[in-house]
């Protein structure tokens, strides 16, 4: 690896580590605190919240709106209510009706930690704190909250994250075509990366269609590069490398990207998907878009 490779490694592995530390202290202060009733339920919430995570989808908000000239603390709103949702979907993900995965983060599941129904109505609550903090946190325009609100609701839903796992549900033990394979992954995964990416300009401003059109490339090149990155070290990692069950995956009769296109097809694959993504981002030549190169590449080669 050269000077400029490790230069470049070591400045997006600092921005992570910048970006998680506002995370975890804003979630810490804005999430119910374990002393407030119900309190089996709000320590359920924080253990699942704050129980570490890359928090790829917050450093998003902050690189995009940055990106637009915006500090991390303007986007703290929009960055907190995706990762709220996110922390929500791997509760309700692992369930026993779900996934039925007994580790997370490298911590038992919170279905595990407590019981099936308190992780139920954990997730519920991180979910509806989302929206409720878009709707008071910040310093937005009202009409700007709106446009957030209806972004982060999408993306979220049946045409979103949620349709995608149910999608995902249907397709055990099924031999889906690449194509299908990459439509519920766009919903599944991908819908709330791409939200995150237009999350952080609408912090900023309106952002014109033809840069709208290139973020959104950017964002759905990279919301399917993570999904075969996470097929690929499903194969290739271990369970304390990964914070979960390795081979979970292949265990379940799951479709993946190496199980259509072999191992080395999938990390080709993952860089196609790498080269597009930067692609997309040169169109954009009014706004530094460094940040969130880097954080392609950042997400074809993490080892969890």
């Amino acid at each position: 690896m050269n000077n400029t490779a490790m230069n470049s490694k070591d400045s997006i592995n600092n921005y992570f580590s910048d970006c998680q530390a506002l995370i975890d202290s804003t979630l810490d202060s804005w999430l119910p605190s374990k002393s407030v009733q119900p309190q089996r339920l709000n320590s359920a919430i924080r253990y699942s919240t704050l129980s570490g995570g890359k928090r790829i989808r917050p450093v998003l908000v902050f690189a995009t709106a940055e990106a637009f000239g915006l500090n991390k603390k303007q986007a703290l709103a929009a960055a907190c209510s995706v990762e709220l949702i996110h922390a929500y979907s791997l509760i309700h993900d692992d369930l026993p009706a779900m996934d039925d995965d007994n580790l997370r983060r490298g911590q038992p599941t919170c279905h595990i930690k407590y019981d099936e129904a308190t992780a139920i109505l954990a997730g519920d609550a991180l979910q509806a704190l989302a929206f409720e903090i878009l709707c008071h946190k910040g310093e937005h325009s009202a009409q700007s909250r709106i446009d957030m609100i209806k972004t982060l609701s999408i993306a979220s839903g049946s045409q979103g994250m949620v349709g995608g796992q149910a999608i995902d549900l249907e397709a055990v033990g099924q031999q889906l075509s690449l194509e299908a394979l990459e439509k519920m992954h766009n919903y599944k995964t991908g819908a709330l990366i791409e939200a995150s990416i237009i999350l952080g300009a609408q912090s900023a401003t309106h952002p014109d269609h033809h840069t709208l059109k290139n973020l959104q490339r950017y964002a759905r090149c990279i919301g399917l590069a993570f999904q075969v990155q996470d097929d690929i070290l499903d194969i290739t990692s271990n369970t304390e490398t990964l914070g979960k069950t390795q081979g979970s995956d292949i265990a379940r009769n799951k479709p993946t990207y190496p199980a259509l296109l072999g191992l080395n097809g999938a990390k080709k694959k993952a860089q196609e998907l790498h080269q597009t993504a930067l692609d997309a981002l040169s169109e954009l030549t009014d706004i530094d878009t460094t940040r969130l190169a880097q954080i392609s590449e950042f997400i074809i080669s993490r080892s969890n």
